[in-house]
């Protein structure tokens, strides 16, 4: 609380006053233009990270960025999220966004022992088929390629949620796949027609002429 009092107060003293029209505008509603699931890993902040202002992002966080396929947490707050934001909010961007150092993925292929945090370790269950497609895939488990095969599975999983396979069907709906790395504060983005993950600057060049082609 020491940090966060003084912080609530610069932000309605300083930060507030620089913003208002636009916070008073984000009163009337919200119309964001991106559905951005990714880890709760408190090193990510996706405003910071992709310079967007707050009303642009509709955001879902897990442990791992994990999308369990409809039906596997019927009723679940992945579910509802990914439910509104296709249906209630129309939004027609979804991307999905891993991260280096990811001790969701790391407890994944570790083997660790997660006897002590059952829900984790329940959690972790929807990401089997991560495990899976590292197994048939690479002769090693090392963790950045754990992290992208990932993202890739999660993808996949979303397009069983009826909002969104619709949605795709339509052509009203896009999803990306990202990974972001800490150490360099630069976004991998996946090339489905290269099948590999691209720095965002390539794919900045690239998607002046057709951003779709980043779309898996």
């Amino acid at each position: 609380m020491n940090n966060l009092l003084p912080g609530l107060r610069k932000f309605r003293e300083d930060v507030f006053p620089q913003q208002q029209k636009l916070f008073e505008s984000l009163s009337q509603g919200q119309k964001p233009h991106t559905l951005l699931i990714t880890c709760s890993d408190s090193r990510i902040d996706p405003n910071l990270v992709t310079q967007t202002n707050p009303g642009e992002l509709f955001v879902v966080r897990n442990a791992g960025n994990i999308v369990p396929p409809f039906g596997a947490c019927r009723g679940g707050g992945e579910e509802a999220a990914i439910e509104f934001a296709i249906e209630g909010l129309g939004i027609s961007n979804i991307v999905i966004c891993g991260h280096s150092h990811c001790g969701a993925m790391a407890a994944l292929t570790d083997k660790a022992n997660l006897d002590a945090l059952p829900s984790v370790k329940n959690w972790l269950g929807h990401a089997q088929s991560t495990k899976k497609r590292m197994e048939t895939k690479y002769n090693d488990f090392k963790l950045p390629h754990v992290v992208e095969e990932n993202v890739l599975v999660q993808a996949e999983n979303l397009k069983t949620h009826p909002s969104v396979s619709a949605s795709l069907s339509l052509g009203r709906t896009r999803i990306f796949a990202w990974v972001y790395s800490f150490e360099t504060g630069s976004i991998a983005i996946y090339d489905p027609k290269l099948k590999k993950y691209l720095p965002s600057i390539e794919v900045r060049e690239e998607s002046e002429k057709d951003v779709s082609r980043f779309s898996i």
